[in-house]
C-alpha cells in the first residue's frame, strides 16, 4: 500500500508544477531529482507494511495532598487572604509542579508580607520542593511565621510536622510538647498535637526511630 501512494504523490506533484506552476523542462528535472532522492530515503528507512500505531496520550499523575494541605483549614482557616493563595499553590502541587507551588505563595507574600499563614505555607512548599527535607529557606519561613504570630498554634505545629517528616523527630517532639505545656487545656488543636507526640513515642518504643 505504501509504494503506490508514494508514486501517486510524486506524479501529482510533478503534474501540478508543470500545469499550474509553469516550470520548464530543466526545472522539472531538478524537482524530479529531489523527489527521487526522497523516494530513495523512504526505500531505505521507510516501513510501509507496519500497521499504524497512534501515540498514547500523556497521562498526568496526580500527586496526593500533603499533610499541610489536609490539615491547614483546621488550624489556619479557610476564608482569609492566605487561603486563596494556598489553594492555588496546592493545585500546582497536585500536578507535581512544586516550583510553581512555591512561587504562587511568594507572589502572595509580595502583597501580604506580614501574613503568618502564607509564611507557613511557603515553608511547607519549600520542604516539598526540596524532596521532603528541611532546608534553610523553609526553616526561615517557619520562623518568620512564628515571630509574626507567636500565640498562634499553626506555625509551631506545621514547623514540627515538617521536621518530623524530614526525620528530625526529637526537634518536632520538643516543639509539640512545648505547645501542649503552654496551651489551654481545652484548645481545639490539642488532640492533634497529642496524637503526633504519641506516634513518636510509639515509634521510639518499637525501635523504628531513635
Amino acid at each position: 500500500m505504501g509504494w503506490p501512494i508514494v508514486l501517486f504523490m510524486v506524479f501529482a506533484i510533478l503534474g501540478g508544477l508543470w500545469r499550474i506552476g509553469g516550470l520548464d523542462r530543466p526545472s522539472l528535472q531538478f524537482v524530479g531529482a529531489a523527489l527521487l532522492l526522497g523516494m530513495a530515503g523512504y526505500a531505505w528507512q521507510g516501513r510501509p507494511i507496519l500497521a499504524g500505531k497512534p501515540t498514547p496520550p500523556v497521562v498526568e499523575r496526580e500527586v496526593p495532598d500533603s499533610e499541610f494541605a489536609k490539615m491547614r483549614a483546621g488550624l489556619l482557616g479557610r476564608f482569609d487572604n492566605a487561603a486563596h493563595w494556598l489553594t492555588i499553590s496546592e493545585v500546582f502541587q497536585r500536578r507535581g509542579d512544586s516550583e510553581s507551588a512555591a512561587k504562587v505563595i511568594q507572589a502572595g507574600l509580595r502583597e501580604h508580607p506580614r501574613d503568618p499563614d502564607l509564611w507557613v505555607g511557603l515553608g511547607n512548599a519549600l520542604v516539598i520542593h526540596g524532596g521532603g527535607l528541611m532546608n534553610p529557606a523553609a526553616e526561615l519561613a517557619f520562623q518568620r511565621a512564628a515571630r509574626l504570630a507567636p500565640d498562634h498554634p499553626g506555625p509551631k505545629f506545621f514547623y514540627g510536622l515538617a521536621l518530623a517528616q524530614a526525620g528530625r523527630f526529637d526537634e518536632a517532639e520538643r516543639i509539640w510538647r512545648a505547645m501542649l505545656a503552654a496551651g489551654a487545656p481545652g484548645a481545639e488543636w490539642r488532640p492533634m498535637v497529642e496524637e503526633r507526640v504519641r506516634a513518636i513515642e510509639r515509634a521510639r518504643a518499637a525501635g523504628q526511630i531513635r
